[in-house]
């Protein structure tokens, strides 16, 4: 089995270590990154080290088509598989990073330098550079331009009546190959941003004198995020309503552009460096301002903690809205680890069955979510630490719905067999797709809107 780093790569040469995975810088702004027959070549490396493992066998469907294909040759081999197979295993990945958080045991800083989402990153990039995008995977990832368009007054009715017909489906089966069965979000005209404006902008004086602590500053600037704010505003008036019965300052952004995760995850990296031109500076300006910054969905603030700093490792700027970003949970129990989180909570929730989605899980934040429902005295929270199989656009896809459906089995049954009061994920997304695989008809129900009723507010 070939297994040698890459020619230059920076753990060529080493022993293996103990230490902590490490991520390396995406070199995209390079042409080297590009090169399709050096792409290749650490294709085929990295598959014959994970067809020797196979440790992430259950975890995406990525790994079963490549290990099923090798299986298949007449060899047993990587080197016997048709090159056609390497872009259904690059197809079937969504950059849920769990295989390098949670599996290899060849992740960076060992010899074999294994980041098998970020070489399934590179390969998209790849192929998006060389060959574009198509209408389907445009109009998917183009969350703020289609979801400022479906949430026009009237327009928005229009679109949702469409989304949940069976002629509306078909039409969208057939020319954006969007499965019938799967779970589609509401739209909005009404905003998050526009039900919040009371708020005012991080742009602003501020409101009073925030009690900080050593990690939280005590106002925060609210990212709304593309979903939060046109498809479950409710979402981002949860957030507010909670932040600021705990006393601490909530603002918007004077403006913002989607985090870029949907174009990240197609490989369209120039299209996500135009949305970090776009909101950089405008969260830059929060941090100065006195501002922490928080978003609902795990992804983008993944985006902005992780991704954009290893696509941009020497800009200061996304460094500092990386460390001064955060999930909404991880603040609220830095307050309480200061004495200023309330506890005064007017209901109990009984049990909860907690589903942690997979870009909550990489940040490495522990349960936070968890630990701050605990907290809601006659509370119980039942964890589920497993793919829901969303997983982005993945999930809506007619030829991956199926695989999509069968990796978030074992989560819809834990639900299911729970007979919990409240089921739970931080991603909203991820909610639905469980109520989609549910026997019985049920709404997921987001933490922070469990900790609002637990509050009584």
């Amino acid at each position: 089995m070939s297994t040698q780093p890459p020619e230059g790569s920076p753990s060529a040469g080493r022993e293996g270590s103990l230490e902590a995975p490490t991520r390396h810088p995406l070199e995209w702004r390079t042409e080297a990154f590009y090169d399709r027959a050096a792409l290749d070549k650490e294709l085929e490396r990295v598959f014959d080290v994970c067809h020797g493992c196979r440790r992430c066998f259950n975890l995406c469907n990525s790994f079963p088509v490549l290990f099923d294909a090798v299986d298949a040759t007449a060899e047993g081999e990587v080197a016997g598989v048709d090159k056609k197979v390497y872009w259904d295993v690059v197809d079937n990945c969504y950059l849920c990073d769990m295989c390098f958080m949670t599996k290899c045991p060849y992740v960076p800083p060992h010899p074999w330098n294994i980041d098998f989402p970020h070489l399934m990153l590179r390969a998209k990039a790849v192929r998006t550079r060389a060959e574009g995008l198509g209408l389907r995977e445009k109009t998917l990832a183009a969350t703020d331009t289609v979801g400022a368009l479906a949430g026009i007054p009237v327009v928005a009715e229009i679109v949702n009546a469409v989304n949940h017909s069976a002629p509306g489906r078909a039409l969208l089966a057939s020319v954006l190959g969007v499965d019938r069965s799967a779970p589609l979000p509401q739209y909005h005209s009404r905003t998050a941003r526009k039900r919040l404006a009371h708020l005012g902008t991080t742009a602003e004086p501020a409101a009073a004198e925030a009690r900080a602590t050593p990690d939280t500053r005590g106002r925060v600037a609210l990212f709304t995020t593309c979903y939060g704010n046109r498809n479950e505003p409710q979402l981002d008036e949860d957030l507010a309503a909670v932040f600021e019965h705990n006393g601490i300052e909530v603002a918007l952004l004077p403006s913002e552009r989607c985090c870029g995760m949907p174009r990240l995850e197609l490989g369209d990296l120039e299209a996500v460096a135009k949305l970090k031109e776009a909101n950089i500076p405008q969260l830059m300006q929060a941090v100065r301002a006195g501002f922490d910054i928080v978003a609902p969905i795990p992804s983008c603030v993944l985006m902005f903690k992780q991704e954009l700093p290893l696509m941009y490792p020497d800009d200061a700027d996304v460094r500092t809205v990386a460390t001064n970003i955060f999930d909404p949970f991880e603040y609220l129990m830095l307050r309480h680890q200061a004495g200023l989180l309330r506890t005064d909570f007017k209901a109990r929730l009984g049990k909860v069955s907690y589903h942690v989605p997979c870009h909550l899980r990489v940040q490495n934040l522990g349960l936070k979510t968890r630990d701050v429902l605990k907290l809601v005295p006659e509370t119980t929270v039942d964890v589920i630490e497993r793919c829901s199989g969303h997983n982005g656009t993945y999930g809506v896809k007619k030829e991956y719905r199926a695989a999509s459906v069968k990796i978030g089995r074992p989560v819809m049954t834990r639900v299911e067999n729970a007979k919990a009061d409240h089921y739970s994920s931080d991603c909203p997304m991820a909610g639905h797709q469980i109520e989609s695989g549910l026997t019985a008809a049920r709404a997921p129900e987001h933490p922070m809107r469990l900790l609002r009723l637990a509050y009584g507010i």
